[in-house]
């Protein structure tokens, strides 16, 4: 069984109350949370990764019951994303253990979520930043809820550690106004619209 031991953990939170414009009625709420976690594949080719998603499970699970937390709760959360930062010894495929234990713990916490976790992934070391990029939770083809939340740690990942990072919002962007799908008029039957 792989070991992730986990360093470090950050939350980040921001209310945004307006963009240029007028304050918006409700500031809109975004928040990651980053853990840094020990890359137990770092400095070595492994043939086989997909298992050790299974060993991140319970890390996903935590982020996401803490992300929550930071939120205020469940209530109202619609939009989510992933991402993932290998350091120097790592490659770019040992980000990819993320997307399970990330995008499924976030879904199986919000409960009805049925669009696509938007992810991304890089390479990088201390200080390097990463766009968390964010999606509507139910309808990929809803324009008001894209957007990206930059996150880094100035201490990780270190060459032999993975940073994995969750993020939430609640709210379309403030004075979102480029037409397409509108957030109320989502079925939520296919997680396109």
């Amino acid at each position: 069984m792989p070991d992730f031991t986990l360093r470090k953990t950050a939350l980040f939170l921001e209310d945004i109350h307006h963009d240029g414009g007028p304050p918006a009625d409700h500031p809109r709420r975004r928040a990651a949370i980053a853990a840094l976690v020990a890359n137990p594949f770092a400095g070595s080719y492994t043939a086989d990764l997909q298992p050790a998603m299974e060993d991140l499970k319970p890390l996903g699970m935590m982020m996401t019951d803490r992300l929550i937390e930071a939120m205020g709760g469940s209530r109202g959360i619609d939009g989510y994303g992933k991402a993932a930062m290998a350091g120097a010894d790592g490659e770019l495929e040992h980000t990819a253990l993320w997307h399970v234990p990330g995008g499924y713990a976030m879904r199986e916490r919000l409960g009805a979520a049925k669009a696509i976790v938007p992810s991304a992934m890089k390479q990088g070391g201390p200080g390097t930043r990463i766009d968390v990029p964010l999606g509507h939770a139910n309808a990929a083809y809803v324009r008001s809820h894209f957007d990206a939340m930059e996150v880094g740690l100035p201490d990780g990942p270190r060459a032999g550690e993975l940073l994995f990072i969750l993020a939430m919002s609640r709210g379309c962007r403030i004075h979102a106004r480029m037409g397409g799908l509108a957030a109320e008029e989502v079925a939520g039957k296919d997680g396109l619209r």
